[in-house]
């Protein structure tokens, strides 16, 4: 089979989807990330406006690290497949598109001259990104010339500084920024980044001026899952689009973007949801981070150590099984959604929403990986649920209650000989994935014995919980009447209570 590329596309007939009128379109963005994630998100959001003439630009893709997929991309003019798959109003729904939205991609470490010439064309207007959340921090590290620096906010400084000498600090030349990193303020927290480095290697005072005034940091909440690569699936998959593509990415088909801090100018800059796309321009992007935290996330930390410890290993699996499915909606429903400062609408569509997303048969969620470091995540996705319902109601949340007794359920195991840290259920181990001394934490607080002494100590742990949940009226004692129970008749037993 031929190998997709323009060629390709200009010699033959395929039956995929593409826009056709995007050879010629201009470079507007420079992208820094060649993987998954931004090619079934951002790119594929240009894409659609492009295909729509509302848009008209492309992506000259930066590879953030020495090694990456950059030569493949190239090798492939920047072109790819792109499947979403998923549920949406009940019905399966399989989607495929080639993404015309990248130009070509750059290696920095190679081509660093290469790079810093895009920083010279007047169409640039919009930087993306996204470097893993460890990906936005500053580093001290020397600007030498002609050598790629390390970090992503030193490769971007130095962008923004020869695009700012070779324009003469031109207001009009400003960037809008905009990263897709999962941190909060990740827009204001790369502007600091950006003047961290513009004082440590002694740049043109006028360039950190020129920095906050001509250029708009935007801060974002991106939310699509995103496989990628279809490794199980790709002979059946090549064979079904009648070309060899070694980028095939997939992804949901939910998406949503929150964009903070964008101007009317910028609006029209940046016109997604004239383009029918899932964007959202505000002022405040915190409640829609609070949303997805406490929905989405929250609804999996709440539910999927529980679900575990009866047997289940999916979320699939769980959304399959009657008592699971049920609770994991009363939950969500009655004392999630409820405390949420949203309209009503906003809350329940996307909790519709989320239920269709845990459901997609395109996707196999293993409940052991979600449960990494539960601990941390149940302080900020389940916790803040908690505590809203009980100022809101004046009684705890009885679903969400459970979910902390099942938490400390599963976190009762035993230090390995291969430094593991191991629970059991059913009788088949398990590794508990958290940092020593979390495990180790739990394995001294089971051997009190007495599981009310237990739970006292846990929910005690100010460190973990910022506050002393034992202080909180009636929560120590039902969490600890769940585990009894849980330890007694089995997680299903508990949960039939609840629906």
């Amino acid at each position: 089979m031929q190998q997709l590329n323009k060629t390709l596309l200009d010699t033959s007939k395929i039956d995929i989807d593409y826009n056709k009128n995007s050879s010629n379109l201009p470079e507007k963005i420079l992208q820094f990330g060649e993987g998954n994630f931004l090619r079934a998100f951002i790119d594929w959001m240009i894409d659609e406006m492009n295909e729509k003439n509302l848009y008209g630009g492309k992506a000259v893709v930066v590879q953030p690290l020495p090694n990456g997929l950059i030569d493949m991309l190239n090798d492939q003019d920047g072109l790819y497949t792109l499947m979403l798959r998923g549920i949406e109003s009940g019905k399966v729904i399989e989607k495929k598109k080639i993404i015309t939205a990248i130009s070509r991609g750059l290696n920095p470490y190679s081509e660093w001259e290469a790079y810093l010439e895009t920083a010279k064309n007047p169409d640039m207007e919009l930087i993306v990104s996204n470097t893993t959340e460890a990906g936005i921090e500053f580093k001290e590290e020397e600007l030498t010339e002609g050598t790629c620096p390390n970090s992503f906010p030193a490769k971007l400084t130095a962008w923004l500084y020869a695009r700012f000498t070779h324009f003469d600090g031109a207001n009009s030349k400003g960037m809008i920024i905009m990263p897709c990193e999962l941190i909060n303020y990740n827009g204001t927290k790369l502007q600091e980044c950006i003047l961290e480095y513009a004082k440590l290697w002694n740049l043109d005072n006028k360039f950190a001026t020129w920095i906050k005034e001509s250029n708009t940091f935007l801060s974002t909440l991106v939310d699509r899952i995103v496989p990628g690569y279809p490794r199980d699936d790709i002979d059946e998959i090549t064979k079904s689009l009648g070309y060899t593509d070694n980028l095939v990415d997939t992804g949901e088909i939910f998406h949503l973007l929150v964009i903070e801090g964008a101007d009317e100018t910028i609006q029209k800059k940046l016109p997604f949801p004239e383009a029918g796309l899932n964007v959202i321009f505000t002022d405040d992007m915190q409640p829609y981070r609070t949303r997805k935290v406490a929905v989405l996330n929250g609804a999996h930390t709440g539910n999927v150590l529980g679900a575990y410890l009866a047997g289940l290993e999916t979320v699939g699996e769980m959304l399959e099984d009657d008592d699971f499915s049920k609770f994991l909606k009363d939950m969500l429903l009655k004392e999630i959604v409820p405390v949420l400062d949203l309209p009503q609408d906003q809350k329940q569509s996307y909790a519709e929403a989320i239920l269709e997303r845990f459901s997609n048969p395109f996707i196999r969620h293993e409940l052991l990986s979600i449960s990494l470091n539960s601990v941390a995540k149940w302080k900020v996705r389940v916790l803040p649920s908690v505590l809203d319902y009980i100022t809101k109601e004046g009684v705890t949340p009885k679903r969400l209650v459970f979910s902390l007794a099942a938490l400390i359920a599963f976190y009762n195991g035993k230090r390995a000989e291969s430094g593991e840290f191991v629970g059991e259920v059913n009788g088949k181990p398990y590794t508990i994935n958290d940092s020593e001394k979390v495990t180790t934490f739990f394995e001294e607080a089971y051997k009190l014995g007495d599981l009310k002494l237990v739970t006292e100590k846990i929910m005690s742990k100010r460190s973990w919980w910022d506050e002393d949940l034992t202080q909180i009226p009636t929560l120590h004692s039902e969490v600890t009447e769940c585990l009894e129970k849980i330890n007694a008749q089995g997680v299903r037993a508990c949960i039939k209570e609840f629906i």
